[in-house]
């Protein structure tokens, strides 16, 4: 099958849906399908084998201008160059483009208008580019908050266009009124334009539905799949302090909050010399403050020699991190479609203590590889952890079913066998979509 996969750059941050969209094109094209990851804003980051074109579309530089300007909605495109370069876009991701919703309302609503947004110049290239090249089988989106590209390119290449769900809610809840309100509002009136919605797990499923009206014959679950490469089993240590994990990023909605709280109580009610509560993951400069008022309460608690952050890992830094480490907890504080980073400690065969909500419930009652807790809740929170620290075959076995399950359920090999099980349906409805044998 030939496909253009679009997805979303997010700058200098390991993002959960470029890992997503990049593992599953690199797989994909291993089986033989013809696939063209093609990056929009920033190009993309990734821990493995980048497989996306370099070229950048909605540069995020031009995308900024022609918000504020009128100038720059009019400059020939050869001019654009200028700053639509990788090397651009590259220096200003360093400068940390801005990816605060609260900054972005009307640059989001601008997007979601499509051809009638400020950014109608990098919606002609997109489209100019896709008609210069043999056309796909099917063109996919990154996520909703793009679905305002969905109607033009379907009419520019006719051709079957669908959209992937992966955590969209999020940033609209973080958005300013009316800004808020008009987004959901555009994206509701483009779900017609998008032939089938992708969603990474069922929760996502079913509350985008609701959220977005999207008819259920119209959206399908693909659960994300990662990479096995290097993820081998955590060695059972006899001795050695007991050390609780954390690796996502490093803000609010995460929760950190919450599992410095719990392991405050745990250790209140343990005797426990030279635990650890090792901390990894992305900090972006609006949340450094939040960090520093952990660091400065765990030291008031008298814990802060045991409370570290190792910052941003790469691939081989992140799976030693998480061999390292007894248990992970990233106790959210919102409803997570994803749960990328349960995925990757639970290949290592690290059991995880999660909250009971979004996927985290789904992932868990499947591989069998953790504790659920009630959501918020600190108290619980710390008897989850409890448990797997003062109960060692439990902990063995959680860490064994862990290992197991994902190689059963999200391995990338799943992931890409239900993706194409999932596409085959636009060759039942689209005769000029041909899907190519796996």
């Amino acid at each position: 099958m030939k496909i253009v996969h679009i997805t979303a750059g997010a700058a200098s941050m390991y993002c959960g849906s470029c890992l997503r969209d990049n593992a599953l094109a690199a797989e994909l094209l291993s089986r033989g399908h013809d696939v063209t990851l093609v990056p929009v804003y920033t190009p993309t980051l990734t821990d493995e084998d980048n497989v996306s074109q370099h070229r950048v579309f909605f540069g995020g530089i031009s995308v900024y201008l022609e918000q504020h300007s009128a100038l720059f909605r009019h400059t020939p495109w050869l001019v654009d160059k200028l700053w639509d370069s990788s090397l651009a876009l590259k220096l200003a991701a360093r400068s940390s483009i801005p990816v605060n919703p609260r900054l972005l309302g009307k640059m989001t609503v601008s997007m979601l208008k499509g051809e009638d947004g400020f950014q109608r110049k990098e919606l002609l290239k997109l489209i100019s580019w896709l008609k210069s090249e043999a056309p796909p089988d099917l063109v996919t989106l990154p996520n909703a908050l793009l679905i305002g590209l969905a109607g033009p390119i379907r009419r520019a290449l006719d051709r079957p266009l669908s959209c992937t769900l992966q955590g969209e809610d999020l940033f609209l809840a973080g958005l300013q009124e009316p800004y808020r309100t008009d987004s959901l509002q555009l994206m509701r009136s483009h779900v017609s334009e998008v032939d089938m919605f992708v969603s990474v797990s069922e929760y996502y499923a079913e509350f985008m539905a609701g959220h977005l009206g999207i008819p259920d014959d119209k959206i399908e679950v693909v659960p994300l799949g990662i990479n096995l490469e290097g993820y081998e089993r955590r060695a059972r240590r006899a001795s050695g302090p007991f050390t609780i994990g954390f690796f996502a990023r490093v803000a609010p909605e995460k929760g950190l909050h919450l599992l410095c709280d719990a392991y405050r109580r745990l250790r209140e009610r343990s005797e426990l010399p030279g635990t650890r509560l090792e901390v990894a993951g992305y900090l972006a400069p609006e949340h450094k403050a939040y960090l520093q008022g952990i660091e400065h309460q765990m030291s008031d608690w008298g814990l802060g020699d045991e409370f570290h952050y190792r910052g941003v890992l790469d691939r081989a830094a992140k799976i030693e991190f998480l061999q390292g480490i007894d248990v992970l907890s990233v106790p959210a504080t919102y409803d997570e479609p994803k749960g990328l980073f349960l995925l990757e400690a639970m290949a290592c065969g690290v059991p995880v203590v999660q909250p009971r909500r979004g996927a985290f419930i789904e992932v868990l009652e499947r591989t069998g590889g953790g504790i659920l807790v009630e959501p918020d809740d600190p108290e619980s929170l710390a008897e989850g952890l409890r448990r797997v620290e003062s109960d060692s075959d439990l902990a063995s076995e959680l860490g064994h079913r862990a290992y197991d399950g994902v190689r059963k359920y999200y391995s990338v090999a799943k992931m890409a066998d239900r993706a194409v099980e999932v596409y085959k349906k636009f060759e039942l409805r689209n005769p000029k979509c041909e899907i190519l044998a796996v």
